[in-house]
């Protein structure tokens, strides 16, 4: 409604300046009538432009039809383009090839500040509703309407000075006339360079500095959690945005749906309404920080090819680069199966380093999930039966409950809560969580990291043991 109502001003505005400029002769004034032209052809493309980007996207068009509103904007661009070189030939020709006179009248003015009252009007009309539903090209003819403003004020200034001139009888004062359509050429000159900027940078999906750093600074997860890609392009007034995480191979389907939620909402914080697909994936399983680039890939390659590797060792003898791997693969296939994936293995290998001279591996059945999941059942049995132990020998009356133990890489983990007696001193209490910590890691196999959560008995002390 917005789009069509502008259409109908620009037309009275380009019929009302077109007849005033052409009984006055005012140059400024028929410089004014052709931007309005554009502008009603303008808000014409705008007008289709919008009807059409509102469509729902489609079988061919699978990102929507917003890229039209880009492409009208463009096309804006060009007209106003061309409107300037016209006026600075025409303005060019008054100033120093031919004289014309130029008739200033109170319909001169007239036409020119009402021209203001309909450009300030539609302009505030056009960037409220551009705001409201994020549409370029609704932006871009509240961009045109609102140097209206300025373009006219530039014309009466013109017209005002050529009518004192007259009063006066300084002819020289008649060439503000054409200067004044200069001024309007500078302007629309200005407006059509940041209008087109945009323009392409949306076409070609370019995005403001610092877009995906910001929608990467909001995707906030532990350390065990990477985000290896942010991509956000934008088709009219739409975003989109795609996240890669990259997660723990122990991850669930579930716990890894809960993450990319989070990171949806997270943008959509940021890009309201944006239309965000998150995809999860593992890490290479036992990844370790700093650990060499070859060793990488080739932990990564037998995680895609196998169950894993672990013993990645690179030697450099004399010259020679040889690799060592101890590569896991299925309990169930036989030695002629397993030889076959090793050899593959080690030809993928050579496509990522060519420089290796020699590729060692050695086959042996993968650790499987039921067995570290056996791993932390027993871990869990050994902790609880522990942490008892040592809260009789420290005296402190712990009593451990809520202990989980999680895999993380090629170590465990363990949480638990353990209940103290309420008066408790809040130093003797973080003095026993230390020890206790400590002592679990020394003597749990494999646990690499203890966290203990205490909190006051609910049922107070225990009485006293006769």
């Amino acid at each position: 409604m917005v789009a069509a109502t502008s259409v109908v001003a620009a037309v009275a505005l380009t019929g009302l300046k077109l007849a005033v400029g052409l009984l006055t002769g005012s140059l400024g004034i028929l410089s004014e009538a052709a931007h309005s032209g554009l502008d009603l052809v303008a808000a014409l493309v705008t007008l289709f432009a919008v009807r059409v980007s509102s469509r729902p996207a489609d079988s061919t068009h699978p990102y929507g039809h917003g890229k039209v509103e880009n492409l009208s904007a463009l096309f804006e661009t060009l007209l106003l383009l061309g409107t300037c070189v016209w006026i600075i030939v025409e303005a060019g020709e008054r100033l120093f090839v031919k004289d014309v006179e130029v008739d200033v009248s109170a319909w001169a003015f007239g036409v020119m500040a009402f021209s203001i009252v309909v450009d300030y009007s539609r302009s505030r009309a056009l960037g409220r509703v551009a705001r409201k539903y994020g549409s370029q090209a609704l932006e871009a003819d509240a961009l045109h309407f609102s140097t209206d403003i300025w373009s006219s004020a530039v014309v009466i200034g013109g017209l005002v000075l050529v009518w004192i001139g007259k009063q006066t009888g300084a002819a020289w004062m008649s060439k503000f006339d054409p200067l004044a359509a200069l001024g309007v050429a500078l302007i629309v000159v200005f407006v059509s360079y940041r209008l087109g900027r945009r323009t392409i940078a949306d076409l070609v999906d370019e995005v403001p500095p610092g877009l995906c750093e910001q929608v990467r600074n909001a995707l906030v997860f532990p350390k065990e959690v990477d985000v290896s890609r942010v991509r956000v392009r934008k088709s009219g007034p739409d975003s989109f945005v795609d996240v890669t995480l990259d997660v723990e191979t122990c991850t669930t389907v579930e716990a890894g749906h809960e993450m990319a939620d989070a990171a949806e909402a997270a943008i959509k914080r940021i890009l309201a309404g944006a239309d965000v697909v998150v995809h999860v994936q593992p890490k290479a399983p036992g990844a370790r920080a700093g650990e060499d680039t070859l060793a990488l890939k080739v932990r990564s390659l037998a995680f895609q090819l196998c169950k894993g590797a672990h013993e990645i060792r690179v030697h450099d003898v004399m010259g020679h680069r040889m690799l060592e791997v101890h590569l896991e693969v299925s309990e169930m296939l036989n030695v002629e199966k397993a030889h076959e994936l090793a050899s593959e293995f080690e030809a993928r290998v050579r496509e990522l380093e060519p420089m290796l001279d020699r590729v060692v591996t050695h086959i042996e059945p993968s650790r499987t999930k039921d067995r570290q999941r056996s791993v932390c059942v027993l871990a869990e049995e050994s902790i609880s039966v522990l942490v008892k132990k040592l809260a009789c020998e420290l005296d402190a009356n712990c009593r451990p409950h809520d202990i989980e133990v999680r895999r993380i890489g090629a170590s465990l983990e363990v949480s638990l809560h353990c209940t103290l007696d309420p008066g408790t001193g809040i130093v003797a209490a973080h003095e026993f969580t230390e020890r206790l910590e400590r002592i679990l890691v020394e003597q749990v196999p494999g646990l690499g990291r203890a966290l203990i959560h205490v909190e006051p008995n609910p049922d107070g002390p225990e009485p006293e043991k006769t």
